[in-house]
């Protein structure tokens, strides 16, 4: 996910839309992993999915009813397409808007998940969540690990919420020295969260870190920051045994056709009113699906 501030036509998510614009007034095609690396999880064990809004399956309010967020199972991630393909039982606690910092600690800030800047309203206050669960969505990870031993793959996408709050909260919109801060402060996190997994948990089966796409392979600058923000995640990921699901090459080799630009190749959700968003499109997630196998078969 693109992190420049010169993104064009394309709209980063502010406070998830601001909080689908108040909670919505509180209403109310890629190529497949192999079969393989489907196989690599057996049928009838379990699959852990944790992060943001990409693994959630969000898609922002312009092109999607209000009732849809009535019912999370109107959206669809990279993780429900994992478990259908490995055949394996799902629990998906990812919350859109979740930062790192949020997803270890509630009442830390989130862009639109627990909070959002400026306001104490998130997601979470008026629509459900795959997974119903109070408290953090780590305490709800080892909580879960604890009691389902049979988990055989956790998988993790934290981390561009922190550098959205932090183009909208600094004054060189995360350029500088804020942008270094911020990365340093996600691996940080990172490593708090995995090694959490690993330790309280006592998880050590599986363990993927989905890293981000950028929204336009031919915008140096954006590319490059997403590429900063994946080797501070690639670090935490090998410093507790994690593999990393490799989202940001599967979008680069499904966009090239499109000159790097994933608006353009269909991978991110279009906007009617122009432009993109910078949420998956269901081809987006299926890349995202096939870097997941195929990191999952890497680790035994």
């Amino acid at each position: 996910m693109s992190m420049s501030p010169q993104r064009r036509t394309r709209r980063p998510a502010t406070g998830l839309t601001a909080v689908l614009a108040v909670l919505l007034s509180l209403v109310l095609v890629a190529p497949t992993a192999s079969a393989d690396s489907a196989r690599q999880l057996r049928p009838g064990f379990g699959y852990l999915a944790l992060g943001d809004s990409v693994p959630f399956g969000y898609r922002p309010p312009q092109v999607t009813v209000p009732t849809a967020y009535l019912d999370a199972s109107n959206f669809v991630g990279y993780p429900e397409i994992v478990a259908d393909r490995a055949g394996v039982t799902l629990a998906n606690a990812s919350c859109p808007g979740e930062t790192t910092a949020s997803l270890i600690d509630e009442t830390a800030q989130s862009n639109g998940c627990e909070n959002s800047v400026g306001s104490p309203a998130g997601y979470r206050d008026a629509f459900p969540l795959h997974v119903d669960y109070q408290g953090s969505q780590l305490d709800f990870a080892v909580q879960y690990l604890r009691r389902h031993p049979r988990t055989r793959l956790v998988s993790l996408m934290v981390g561009a919420n922190d550098l959205f709050i932090c183009q909208s909260t600094t004054a060189d919109r995360c350029t500088g020295s804020d942008f270094t801060d911020t990365v340093a402060r996600v691996e940080k996190n990172v490593d708090t969260i995995l090694s959490t997994l690993r330790d309280r948990a006592h998880y050590h089966h599986r363990l993927v870190l989905v890293d981000y796409y950028s929204l336009d392979y031919g915008d140096p600058v954006g590319t490059g920051s997403v590429r900063l923000l994946n080797a501070a995640l690639a670090r935490a990921a090998e410093a507790n045994h994690a593999a990393v699901a490799d989202g940001f090459g599967a979008f680069q080799a499904g966009s090239s056709t499109a000159g790097g630009d994933t608006c353009a190749a269909r991978l991110i959700i279009a906007l009617p009113t122009g432009g993109c968003d910078v949420h998956p499109t269901r081809a987006g997630q299926e890349l995202l699906t096939d870097a997941v196998l195929q990191a999952a078969a890497s680790r035994r």
